[in-house]
């Protein structure tokens, strides 16, 4: 009589939840860049730039990913280089630069700089590609501050470079066990990594690649309110796997951080069709105007979303949508702001927002919700991790945290993009493609267009119904 044997076919420490949940949050996350940016984009621009806009966030997606593997992912999440003391600043500066090349470095268990108080229940390959998604985002935003102009080449010189030399550095610095880490500032998706560094990019790269031909600017129109719509779409739901993949294991505070992600962006869409409403010289509803809201809303709940209740969510998609509605509509009016063409706003809807919700960890986290909880009534107790904001703990050391590592993130961003632009500029001879191309667009640049006349995909230059055989 044969004896039934059971195959268990992953290792102890792995759970599947826990796996699967990444790996699905993960894709959620791709799923925001391609198509979601790539297509809201895409809408946002006028018609000949479709191309080259969604050409150039499949390029960084896949830039990103070759970088990743090759060292991007240790230099952020790896062993620290130590270039300083122990606990000095530099000790946690950046990680090794090895590739995740060998069979045990993607299957062996996930243990980074960032581990939490629970050990990672899924491989190093999941945790890597968790963060990849992330990464890629980053680029793929500031994109949208210089669409129609930027030279294709200069785009797929920057991409690594602006990954290698910023993203690993803050996201080492912030998640990955490095000095603001150690002193106890708090990101807990991204607010600061992703979004305020996308926004202090997009700023900077435009203010050195100068302002769009002024006929562009001049009927600056969407080309697809539709696709922008299906690209917000994605963006908001896929922002169910960018904070609710966070906490890393699929429990309670997974499901507090998509909540609470969606109650402040609700409130953030609703908030800027009203100040629409009110505030301007049309006073009238826009989608556009709403897009704008959601993103505030979505940005800056994102360093917060496991560690602020309902009532946080709420205030932090009322003040941050309320706060870029004035920017966008006064500042931008203003030096430096008029003065930089950032092509979609990005400094805005980014920027402003991902700072506005940084600094308001400091002041509405609540101790309650925790992250990592024992079993209990209330999913709290001894190993518990929480935030303490001024509101409930009546004390600013977190709120003051907060806001130097926006300093470090404000400046090292500025300083190590410029130090980018003016080095691929050298190298390329200028990061501008030149106004004869620049007047026709995707055609000149791609031998391509998004809607092709007169019959879809014939090259422009020569139709097959012109063709003598077919006259």
């Amino acid at each position: 009589m044969l004896t039934a044997v059971t195959n268990i076919p992953y290792p102890s420490w792995l759970n599947p939840a826990d796996n699967t949940w990444q790996l699905v949050a993960a894709t959620l996350v791709g799923l925001m860049s391609l198509p979601g940016i790539a297509v809201l984009y895409g809408g946002l621009v006028r018609k000949k730039w479709i191309v080259n806009t969604m050409f150039m966030t499949f390029m960084a997606f896949s830039l990103t990913l070759i970088v990743w593997l090759l060292w991007g992912y240790n230099m952020g999440f790896g062993p620290a280089s130590h270039f300083g003391p122990t606990g000095s600043f530099w000790s946690n500066f950046i990680g090794h630069f090895t590739p995740l090349a060998t069979a045990g470095s993607e299957q062996g268990q996930a243990v980074s700089g960032a581990n939490t108080i629970v050990p990672f229940h899924f491989p190093t390959a999941t945790l890597a590609y968790f963060q990849f998604v992330f990464a890629a985002i980053t680029p793929i935003l500031f994109l949208g501050a210089l669409v129609g102009r930027l030279k294709f080449k200069a785009w797929c010189l920057i991409v690594p470079l602006w990954i290698t030399l910023v993203y690993c550095v803050d996201a080492k610095l912030l998640w990955g066990g490095g000095f603001f880490a150690i002193k106890g500032a708090v990101d807990y998706s991204g607010g600061y990594v992703i979004h305020l560094s996308a926004g202090v990019a997009a700023f900077v790269g435009a203010a050195i690649l100068g302002p769009r031909r002024w006929q562009d600017r001049e009927n600056a129109f969407p080309s697809n309110l539709m696709m922008c719509a299906v690209g917000a779409g994605i963006l908001w739901l896929g922002w169910n796997g960018f904070n609710g993949g966070d906490p890393f294991y699929a429990g309670a505070d997974a499901a507090a951080a998509v909540l609470n992600t969606n109650v402040a962006t609700a409130v953030g869409l609703v908030t800027w069709v009203i100040w629409d409403m009110i505030g301007t010289k049309q006073k009238k509803p826009t989608f556009l105007g709403a897009i704008n809201g959601m993103i505030c809303g979505l940005v800056a709940i994102t360093p917060s979303a496991g560690w602020v209740n309902g009532a946080g969510a709420i205030y932090v998609g009322l003040i941050a949508s309320t706060i870029v509605w004035f920017a966008w509509n006064f500042l931008s009016k203003v030096r430096p702001f008029s003065k930089v063409d950032d092509a979609l706003g990005v400094i805005y809807t980014h920027g402003f927002a991902g700072l506005t919700g940084g600094l308001l960890v400091g002041i509405l986290a609540d101790p309650g919700m925790t992250e990592y909880g024992v079993s209990g009534k209330h999913y709290k107790g001894a190993g518990g991790f929480s935030v303490d904001g001024w509101f409930y703990g009546h004390s600013f050391h977190q709120l003051w945290e907060q806001f130097l590592a926006a300093c470090w993130i404000i400046g090292w961003t500025a300083f190590a993009t410029a130090l980018i632009f003016y080095f691929v500029k050298f190298v390329l001879g200028g990061l501008r493609e030149d106004d004869a191309t620049l007047a026709i667009g995707d055609l000149a640049i791609h031998d391509e267009e998004a809607f092709p006349e007169p019959t879809f995909g014939e090259p422009a230059d020569s139709p097959s119904h012109l063709h003598s055989d077919n006259v």
